[in-house]
């Protein structure tokens, strides 16, 4: 689907949004020519040292069609990058975007396990470091892991090599919980999804996460998507028809 997406869409290829070699994104754009779009930004999962945003753009076509511009990240995953340099270049990406199309008609971030946990760190970012704000509309979080304290348990962490400090800063139901009050500027709207047949963990991980958004007053939605799976949730994005596709 990624290599039709891009034989097929119009697209600007491995645009540096860094210095660094890993810092590149792709945009795909729908037909017509125009710079107010709203923007579909996708950080792929992979438990942060596997995936690419060369196999990652295989919703495109749906998204496209229906006059959204999809905006697929690179970042640089362990054991190149550490979790604090991915948070920083996502951060920079959604920044890059934003400087580039300031007339957009609202960047929307979708991440899918481990990319999850990304795109909603944007929600913690000092956008006044990168002297913009973007124009966040919406996230969809997607099949996510938030708290990251059990990964530091587990053979995920061979590669990450997060100490219990590292996961703690970079969890953000930790991160949001200890907050705890409503915030104070608008934020967008968030949807908290996690498949039927997605395993234990992460349902739990999910349901958890959308409890700490309502009760620190976050605008949130929780769907369990059926008869999916950890990725079939996201996989199924190729299809127009799919439930998820249609929000």
């Amino acid at each position: 689907a990624t290599k039709q997406a891009r034989a097929s869409r119009r697209s600007l290829l491995h645009v540096p949004y860094g210095h660094g070699d890993g810092e590149k994104l792709d945009i795909y754009f729908p037909d017509g020519v125009s710079e107010a779009l709203p923007f579909f930004i996708f950080f792929h999962g992979g438990y942060w040292q596997s995936g690419s945003k060369d196999t990652s753009a295989f919703m495109v076509d749906p998204l496209t069609t229906q006059g959204v511009a999809v905006v697929i990240v690179a970042y640089d995953i362990a054991p190149k990058g550490t979790l604090d340099l991915m948070v920083d270049q996502v951060t920079r990406s959604v920044a890059f975007l934003q400087k580039q199309y300031p007339s957009n008609k609202g960047i929307y971030l979708c991440g899918h396990s481990a990319g999850a946990q990304l795109a909603v760190m944007m929600l913690l970012a000092n956008w006044t470091k990168h002297g913009v704000t973007p124009n966040l509309k919406g996230l969809f979080l997607v099949s996510g892991i938030y708290d990251l304290e059990p990964i530091t348990h587990t053979s995920q962490n061979d590669t990450l090599l997060l100490t219990q400090e590292d996961a703690q800063r970079n969890s953000p139901q930790l991160r949001l919980q200890a907050a705890l009050k409503p915030p104070v500027a608008p934020t967008p709207p968030m949807l908290v999804i996690v498949g039927q047949y997605d395993s234990p963990e992460f349902q739990r991980q999910s349901r958890e996460f959308f409890q700490v958004l309502c009760r620190g007053g976050w605008e949130a939605t929780f769907e369990e998507l059926p008869d999916v799976d950890h990725f079939e949730i996201i996989e199924n994005l190729t299809q127009k028809g799919y439930a998820l596709t249609q929000v």
